[in-house]
């Protein structure tokens, strides 16, 4: 690539800094002003870190009490399970989260879940190695879903042109909706997932590219504007039907068993690691090469966001880092430049198109979903109200 997109990448990202004039980080954690809907206390503590503490850690607990909530779940989905194939289902990625989960599932609970993963062209070979890893080490049947790349692609080139933060919609659409499209055909009623509070309470504000849900107006807005080729596979089932209609009519339900055990995540990646020879990534999400390059490189330099401070922040509020440990590791970015130069190109090269063509899109004027036909209203006013019945306690923004 030529010295032009990263040093202007590079301005862009000083001129977002510079923008934040009142700048403000938590004195507890490291969330900051960037997210522009945070609030601090007297003490200098930002709402998360209050959320965490008064919503959260009352009611979240991994003792002998909860082991037994957990083993009676199990015991549930056992004996729903009599009969079929597999009692459960869990999405593997390769990452740690469902890594994890995936040998809980089976050599502490007991339970026959059929492994899924869905290919959207992004994996990292690091990823596909971790799966074949544990399918062969536990011995579990794997399912995988290949998405039409040429729908893929398409649909995530007309999202960067949409010039909005939300780019990682794309493949998180193909992979929970293909999910529970199959589940559903397929009669699995238990859908084991790898969410938890542990790495996760600290959730990233929606500006931040962390669109709450599959918005399948917002998707087939955006790609009636940008988009070229027709979208004839591509899974798309909108956040309601699988709130709503996938629970109660159909009865499924999701389980997330690494919040009634204890989950620290040096110790995890440790245990595969010597079990299956398991590989860490450096960091969350690693597992995808796309949002790597997303969330290393174009949302916090066209956009000026950071999702480590969340990701660093929910560790801190865990006790699994100290706030100066990630304090130092957010001061330089993730990946070194010239890595990430060399990502500019794969992606655009990977998307068919020209590097000036990329360049271009990341140079463009910022625009947010409210620019586009979309759900987004009626999808807060659903996370809202789950936070106040208590169905989702993490902190909405």
């Amino acid at each position: 690539m030529e010295n032009g997109p990263s040093n202007l990448a590079d301005e862009i990202f000083t001129l977002r800094k510079m923008r934040h004039l009142n700048y403000k980080v938590c004195s507890n954690c490291i969330m900051d002003t960037t997210d522009s809907n945070i609030s601090f206390d007297v003490r200098g503590w930002c709402d998360y870190c209050n959320n965490f503490h008064n919503n959260i850690l009352p009611s979240w607990h991994t003792n002998a009490d909860s082991e037994r909530s957990l083993f009676k779940t199990a015991e549930k989905i056992k004996e729903q399970g009599k009969g079929k194939d597999f009692d459960c289902i869990i999405g593997l990625s390769g990452g740690l989260d469902s890594s994890y989960l995936t040998y809980i599932a089976k050599e502490k609970l007991g339970l026959r879940p059929l492994l899924f993963h869905v290919d959207a062209g992004w994996n990292t070979d690091q990823a596909v190695g971790n799966i074949e890893k544990l399918v062969d080490g536990l011995g579990l049947d794997l399912y995988t879903e290949v998405i039409d790349w040429e729908e893929v692609k398409d649909l995530q080139v007309a999202f960067l042109k949409a010039q909005i933060a939300h780019q990682d919609l794309v493949q998180d659409t193909a992979f929970f909706c293909t999910l529970y499209k199959f589940a559903r055909e397929n009669k699995i009623k238990y859908v084991l997932t790898g969410g938890n509070y542990s790495t996760e309470c600290c959730r990233e504000p929606e500006e931040w590219g962390a669109y709450p849900g599959a918005d399948k107006m917002l998707i087939m807005d955006i790609h009636s504007k940008f988009g070229k080729v027709p979208l004839k596979t591509f899974p798309i089932v909108d956040v309601f039907t699988s709130k709503i209609i996938y629970k109660y009519i159909f009865g499924m339900q999701v389980f997330k068993p690494l919040d009634l055990i204890p989950y620290i995540k040096k110790d995890a990646e440790a245990l595969l690691e010597q079990r299956f020879g398991w590989k860490r990534f450096q960091h969350k999400h690693h597992e995808s090469r796309f949002t790597r390059f997303f969330e290393d490189y174009w949302l916090p330099r066209k956009f000026g966001f950071d999702r480590r401070k969340a990701h660093f922040s929910s560790l801190i509020l865990t006790g699994q880092m100290t706030r100066q440990e990630a304090l130092d590791r957010i001061a330089t970015p993730e990946m070194d430049k010239h890595f990430l130069e060399r990502e500019f190109e794969f992606v655009a090269h990977k998307l068919d198109l020209k590097v000036g063509e990329l360049r271009a899109i990341f140079n463009g004027e910022n625009r947010s979903p409210s620019d586009y036909k979309s759900k987004r209203a009626l999808i807060e006013i659903g996370s809202r109200s789950m936070s106040i019945l208590g169905l989702e306690k993490r902190l909405y923004k």
